[in-house]
């Protein structure tokens, strides 16, 4: 008999179905090799699938692994919430909070979950502060990248940012601008280059505490993500170098995925004192849709 693995699907950064950032959760991973995680990620061709296995440590929750269609990735939001959320809703029935750790390849992620009647959220701590790393490309060429001109780029400066992963910064002029920005080639692949990444993060401030936001990846084999939760995370960064934090506790709304008909919603908090960001922690909701099994690859 062919040998199968227990899958589930859930919605991630919505509280309804079909919104959100899709996301798999492949259990009983124990045993997969990076080739056949990577063959069954391909497969669910999903922005991310993650990989529960047992814990090395036994006091964690689990062991867990990170796979975009082409690459694994040391840290991200979505599967860290929507796994969590997962794991805590097996394991409890009712109300309840409860600390789920999960051991990241970026490092240990404590992921708050709590559940009030049919509301589940659940608020991660980033494994690691984000820090300004790798050469911003000039405005122009970023301009040509997105399809967009000098002048629509801004109020902000671009930055580049990282923190497991690493991603280009690029606020822009105002919601027409966000919604017509596309990746142009060859300008798109030059500017990633020269910042190290294979993502943009665009933004646009809509109100004191709420920003909307798009993320293109196409080289990573996501044109689009309905929601990026590390992208998120390392934002705290980007708005601390445009001196948009002020110490104590910010907290943020972040808006995504609107202009794909996917919107989802990303609670941003920001701890600063004396200039320097001392903790950094990402919220949001997710809702099942589908379980099922699936085939267990041919090691390779």
């Amino acid at each position: 008999m062919t040998e199968t693995l227990a899958f589930h699907t859930l919605d991630v950064f919505t509280d309804r179905p079909f919104a959100g950032n899709p996301l798999a959760v492949v259990l009983g991973a124990d045993g997969l090799s990076t080739a056949q995680m990577l063959i069954l990620a391909r497969e669910f061709n999903l922005s991310e699938t993650i990989f529960v296995q047992r814990p090395q440590d036994p006091a964690h929750t689990a062991r867990v692994r990170i796979f975009f269609p082409t690459d694994e990735i040391p840290f991200a939001g979505h599967p860290t919430i929507g796994c969590a959320i997962h794991l805590a809703c097996a394991d409890e029935g009712g109300d309840f909070d409860k600390v789920i750790t999960l051991e990241e390849e970026a490092g240990l992620v404590p992921v708050t979950v709590r559940r009030r009647g049919a509301s589940v959220t659940a608020e991660l701590t980033a494994p690691v502060l984000p820090y300004a790393a790798g050469q911003v490309p000039e405005t122009g060429l970023l301009a040509q990248a997105l399809g967009l001109t000098e002048a629509e780029i801004g109020p902000d400066r671009p930055g580049c940012q990282a923190g497991g992963p690493r991603f280009l910064y690029l606020p822009v002029q105002g919601l027409d601008a966000l919604a017509r920005a596309r990746p142009q080639e060859p300008a798109w692949s030059a500017a990633c280059a020269k910042a190290g990444v294979d993502s943009i993060y665009l933004y646009v401030r809509t109100d004191p505490q709420a920003f909307r936001c798009r993320m293109f990846s196409p080289t990573a084999g996501i044109p689009e993500d309905p929601a990026t939760g590390s992208a998120a995370a390392l934002f705290a960064a980007q708005l601390l170098a445009n001196g948009h934090l002020a110490p104590g506790t910010t907290r943020l709304a972040l808006t995504q995925g609107v202009e794909m008909g996917r919107r989802s919603e990303i609670g941003l908090t920001v701890e600063l004192a004396e200039g320097a960001l001392t903790a950094v922690r990402i919220a949001g909701s997710a809702v099942p849709l589908s379980q099922g099994r699936i085939r267990r690859p041919e090691p390779g």
